[in-house]
């Protein structure tokens, strides 16, 4: 009877693993198919890298989240974006200020990571709905989500003048032009494995979660938020390696306005979500990191975290990880 407990466990685990290299892999053919269809159409490179690649690289943690909502897993949902903004700031950037120190250009200390620091209190104000404003309860609305979505827009817009009044429109390589039908065969071909690949994580993460008694806030926090966050690993740490600082951090800045913004706005405005005030905590967590990361730029070295800041970033994650699963064992 163990034994075939077991084993039904070890298979939960490859399902979790190749549900993630579904997702991602379908992530990437649908960036490519449609960077191909919209590069023939005569749209920019940078339009392109505004829209079609970020939406693409998001579309792990959309499908997670929005797929945990749709199953009743508000935990779940709100613990894959809130995890995965954790994981991106604290573990990503660790691992890549430890490869080489990240040294950025004025706007993202001025801006962004102020920016992504506001995406968390806005979060935490919209759900926080019994604490601040004496409400029955707390979630996310379709009014919240619309406001979020708002947030969005205007961030879509910054960028955009930010990068027209850069000498460098920060294009990057060529994008590969497909042969139309190709092209529209990867697009489907991507949204169906980004489908099928997130129904198996979602399926599988649960299954993990009920056999050792841990919680869908747990797995949200830690496995799915780390799941979704590999192409944002491998992107910063890749342009560690080869010293495109910029790329390294603003890909984690970035990112975690995107998931606050977009990925929560578009989830909550499909299926409003009641909110579990227990995740409180990690949005502290979340908030109290941006501001270190905002003291790690601001002193010592001007715009750059070094490599002792980025353990630090490191040390914090582990030790917030192993709090975590001491307090759900507890529970």
């Amino acid at each position: 009877m163990l034994s075939y407990v077991f084993e039904g466990l070890v298979f939960q685990f490859i399902d979790l693993v190749i549900g993630f290299v579904i997702l991602i892999k379908g992530a990437d053919f649908l960036v490519n198919g449609s960077s191909s269809i919209a590069k023939k159409n005569g749209i920019s490179n940078l339009a392109i890298g505004l829209t079609v690649v970020a939406f693409g690289t998001s579309m792990p943690e959309l499908i997670v989240s929005l797929l945990s909502a749709l199953n009743g897993k508000n935990d779940a949902s709100f613990g894959n974006v809130i995890g995965s903004n954790n994981f991106n700031l604290l573990f990503i950037l660790g691992i890549a200020g430890l490869i080489y120190p990240l040294v950025v250009q004025r706007n993202t200390v001025k801006f962004e990571v102020p920016l992504s620091l506001l995406a968390a209190g806005v979060l935490f104000v919209l759900v926080n709905d019994s604490m601040l404003w004496g409400h029955a309860s707390d979630g996310i609305s379709r009014v919240d989500s619309l406001i979020l979505l708002t947030f969005f827009t205007g961030f879509l817009f910054y960028i955009y003048r930010t990068m027209k009044n850069t000498s460098d429109l920060g294009e990057g390589g060529e994008i590969k032009i497909y042969k139309t039908g190709l092209a529209v065969g990867m697009v489907l071909l991507g949204l169906a494995m980004l489908i099928g690949g997130g129904t198996t994580v979602v399926g599988s993460a649960t299954s993990i979660a009920q056999y050792f008694g841990l919680s869908e806030k747990l797995i949200g926090l830690t496995i799915l938020a780390a799941g979704t966050s590999l192409p944002e690993l491998a992107t910063s740490a890749v342009a560690a390696y080869r010293k495109n600082t910029d790329i390294a951090i603003g890909n984690v800045v970035g990112s975690n306005i995107f998931n606050i913004f977009f990925i929560l706005g578009v989830t909550g405005f499909i299926n409003p979500m009641p909110y579990n005030t227990a995740l409180n905590f990690d949005i502290y967590v979340l908030l109290g990191a941006t501001v270190v990361l905002m003291i790690f730029m601001f002193t010592l070295n001007t715009r750059k975290l070094d490599r002792w800041e980025a353990f630090m970033l490191l040390a914090g994650y582990i030790a917030y990880t192993a709090f975590l699963i001491g307090m759900d064992q507890g529970a």
